[in-house]
């Protein structure tokens, strides 16, 4: 795992940080790791395994036509890509 130093935080922020992690039950590291990961991992984003069920719902691929995809890819080995 990576590893995050954080240098010269104001003494309000700091305590206020430890102020949420109690609220929540957490040390002060883990609250900043929670909130990081919040801050980055939004729940808007969109995730391509969600996506992809989506379209397959809206399309009415069913799991027969899944197995059917699946017998031709595993009777027919992949071409490597040709960059000419």
């Amino acid at each position: 795992m990576a590893m995050l130093t954080i240098r010269n935080l104001p003494d309000d922020v700091h305590r206020a940080l430890r102020v949420r992690a109690a609220q929540h039950g957490r040390s002060t590291e883990a609250e900043v790791r929670a909130i990081i990961a919040a801050a980055v991992k939004s729940e808007s984003r969109i995730r391509l395994g969600d996506a992809l069920a989506a379209m397959s719902r809206e399309i009415g691929l069913t799991n027969e036509d899944v197995e059917a995809l699946e017998q031709v890819r595993l009777s027919m080995p992949a071409e490597p890509m040709k960059f000419e």
